[in-house]
């Protein structure tokens, strides 16, 4: 296959695998809706950004080990084969953390997020089944992210889907037949990964595998390395969390726990759209990294390009499905037809979304530099849009103009970012042409 029939294939098949990963959420969301109403969704709502911070430390450790992976097994074999046990041995250490507090803390953790004595009643038991089973998602994470850097984009999709697919059927099982209510859902959510893992390794054992996990000591060094190049990945995952404390905190002073259920619509939803733009960052780069370990430029800059175009296109469908059903979307949240609820909704759905555009060139614009050892530029750019830019923006505008200006804080905080990403590609490319200039 030519580089345009590569990409296609990668990143069509990572974002429905990231589709898949992201709907698992929608599932809980919908089915808690339907069993607790209002109550159970804003509790999901408030422990999203943990669901969110486990997801971005594993994905940070095992994309940045996966990249580090694919560029060094060109230069340095053996070294490159000390970064997957390396990544496990760091996953399951900080995983174990989060196990413990999720065994002995999860009521307090919940009215740290702003939960009330109604909302830590409702969501401690999800809360705490969740927590414990910290190491298995960051495993995945790890898993997923090496089988698609060895080559095998299929397997990492049907490890995503599959999983997703699992997770779905087991919600409705054990919430409606066996009555489990929120404890099931956090246990079909909590074994996903399991079914994950098991479709990965199935690769990672097979004869067609490239990865050898081979016991090397614990280093530091390596889980620091993997991590500079894994921060836009961790950025990726986190910034909804980010995101979703703010707003809450913000959004709870302004319209209570109903402007709180009605942006767990809009945080819901975004988590699907993101998705799709994480598909393309993570299905390019594994593409990125093997040119760029080849020092093959021009295969790199024709990945760099078709990645921006498409996201730009996927962003001007996403928002205009979301601009025209937006009542339908909100509906399906909306099982006790609370009027207030819905009229905060509709109008976070249509002025939220306007910053996908700008979200999705930053996302595809961090992975790049994460992909091409632009460390400082991937760091700058996660940075910006995933801590600095959106908190700023959200107390900024919610302070100017109320609940509109939380739904707006989004895009201000994206186009901002994509501005100073758009400046580091331009003087990226006028380096490249000066160093040209030289060696002539």
């Amino acid at each position: 296959m030519n580089i345009k029939q590569k990409f296609a294939r990668y990143v069509s098949q990572n974002i429905l695998g990231m589709i898949g990963l992201s709907c698992y959420i929608l599932a809980d969301s919908f089915f808690i809706s339907k069993a607790q109403g209002a109550n159970g969704l804003t509790a999901l709502n408030l422990v999203l950004p943990l669901y969110n911070l486990i997801f971005a430390i594993g994905s940070m450790i095992g994309v940045g080990a996966a990249i580090r992976y694919s560029i060094a097994k060109f230069t340095d074999a053996k070294e490159a084969d000390k970064y997957l046990p390396n990544a496990l041995f760091f996953t399951t250490v900080i995983g174990l953390i989060f196990s413990m507090i999720g065994i002995f803390l999860p009521g307090q953790l919940l009215q740290l997020l702003g939960a009330d004595a109604v909302i830590v009643e409702v969501g401690t038991s999800y809360t705490r089944i969740f927590m414990i089973f910290a190491p298995i998602f960051m495993w995945n994470y790890v898993a997923n992210a090496y089988v698609r850097n060895d080559g095998a984009p299929t397997v990492a999709m049907l490890a995503t889907l599959l999983s997703s697919l699992f997770n779905i059927i087991f919600d409705y099982i054990l919430m409606f037949p066996l009555h489990m209510g929120m404890s099931g859902a956090a246990l079909a959510t909590a074994f996903s990964p399991i079914v994950g893992i098991g479709i990965c390794c199935i690769h990672l054992c097979s004869s067609k595998s490239h990865v050898k996990l081979k016991f090397c000591f614990p280093s530091i060094k390596r889980l620091w390395k993997s991590c500079q190049l894994g921060v836009s990945a961790f950025v990726a995952e986190m910034s909804s969390g980010v995101i979703t404390i703010v707003f809450n905190f913000l959004i709870l002073g302004l319209a209570g726990n109903v402007g709180v259920a009605a942006y767990g619509v809009v945080a819901n939803v975004s988590l699907v759209a993101v998705s799709v733009f994480n598909g393309i960052a993570q299905g390019s780069q594994p593409l990125i990294s093997d040119s760029y370990g080849k020092k093959d430029m021009k295969a790199v800059h024709t990945l760099r390009n078709l990645s921006f175009i498409l996201s730009v296109v996927l962003a001007a469908v996403i928002y205009g499905l979301l601009f025209l059903f937006a009542d339908h979307v909100i509906e399906v949240f909306n099982q006790d037809h609370n009027m207030e609820f819905a009229a905060y909704a509709r109008v976070g759905v249509k002025l939220y979304f306007t910053g996908i555009f700008f979200a999705g060139a930053n996302i595809v614009g961090s992975s790049f530099f994460s992909a091409t050892e632009k460390v400082r530029e991937a760091f700058a750019v996660s940075m910006l849009r995933g801590f600095i830019l959106i908190t700023i923006s959200a107390f900024v505008m919610s302070a100017l103009f109320g609940m509109n200006g939380v739904w707006l804080a989004y895009m201000v905080a994206e186009l901002s970012t994509c501005m100073v990403m758009v400046m580091f590609l331009v003087r990226g490319r006028g380096v490249m042409n000066e160093k040209k200039i030289a060696s002539v």
